[in-house]
């Protein structure tokens, strides 16, 4: 799976949380930048990301995911591995 590929699967996991089925996001989406993404949604996320992609992320790593493209980056190298 390729970055887009993987911002695609982003956006499909976020909408289905925000009940946002137009929602697109960019590598450089921040949460400020998604009306609703709010802390308890962004560990939604996060579990829904592992699960969907069999990868487990480090509490540190999340606390400091500065954009989407960052988990975009971490979700491809924990795939690898």
């Amino acid at each position: 799976m390729n970055e887009q590929e993987t911002l695609a699967t982003f956006s499909e996991i976020l909408g289905d949380l925000l009940g946002n089925e137009a929602l697109a996001l960019t590598m450089e989406t921040e949460r400020a930048d998604v009306p609703g993404w709010d802390s308890f949604t962004y560990v939604n996320f996060i579990v829904a990301v592992e699960m969907r992609f069999g990868i487990k992320f480090r509490i540190a790593e999340v606390e400091s995911f500065e954009n989407v493209g960052a988990i975009v980056r971490s979700t491809l190298e924990l795939t690898k591995k």
